[in-house]
């Protein structure tokens, strides 16, 4: 559900304290999109994310855990068909990996 994932909220922004939860208390916390996305590395089809669109001020934050993640003036269309971002709120929030599940270098 995009609705947890994007707020218009003024700054300033913490980040939530690390989240520890079971696989179990997950699965029932997230959606089951939400929990292949945010626990086994999965992703939505390409220019389905209502999110493509989002143009006003304001934060994405994390659905697991409502950390702010990104602030709407650092989005960019990237072509990719998904959300994307030149810049984290916080770098220590967001763990950044090369992924290579679609297409080999």
């Amino acid at each position: 559900n995009h609705k947890y994932v994007y707020a218009h909220q003024p700054r300033p922004l913490q980040a939530v304290a690390r989240v520890d939860k079971t696989d179990e208390e997950w699965r029932q916390m997230l959606s089951p999109d939400a929990y292949r996305v945010l626990r086994e590395e999965g992703t939505e089809p390409p220019n389905t994310s209502p999110l493509n669109d989002v143009k006003e001020d304001g934060v994405f934050r994390c659905a697991g855990c409502r950390s702010p993640l990104f602030v709407t003036s650092t989005k960019f269309d990237s072509g990719t068909g998904w959300p994307s971002f030149y810049a984290p709120i916080d770098g220590d929030a967001v763990e950044l990996d090369v992924d290579y599940k679609l297409v080999m270098p």
